[in-house]
């Protein structure tokens, strides 16, 4: 009786341990990254959001990808310099997740490059 018993307690200790190692697995799929690219408005350059947002967008060889900022949207400081223009910008720190085929990227530092005048 005792072989039986550790034998289902063994079982239910590899089940319970399954989760465990595929939330693991989620946390891979988010990258911390650094990005230099194109600041613009999610709604007015964009037309693909409902309210003012910030979304980088990156050259990646022929193509752009775009990075939909998770931040305060038309609130943000930096707003007022890609709303209704487009503003060189770095981003740091943050983490880049996909949902619905977007680029989401939270938590990242925004830093505004100010274009020197000659």
């Amino acid at each position: 009786m005792s072989r039986k018993l550790f034998l289902a307690l063994a079982g239910m200790v590899a089940f319970l341990m399954v989760p465990a190692f595929a939330a693991d697995d989620k946390k891979d799929d988010k990258k911390e990254i650094k990005l230099e690219g194109t600041m613009v408005c999610g709604k007015c350059k964009l037309s693909e959001t409902d309210k003012c947002s910030n979304v980088v967008q990156v050259k990646d060889g022929d193509k752009t990808v775009s990075y939909y900022l998770k931040d305060d949207g038309a609130k943000a400081s930096y707003h007022g310099d890609c709303c209704k223009k487009d503003a060189k910008v770095k981003v740091t720190g943050g983490t880049v997740t996909e949902k619905d085929g977007k680029k989401w990227l939270e938590g990242a530092k925004v830093e505004v490059v100010k274009e020197e005048k000659k």
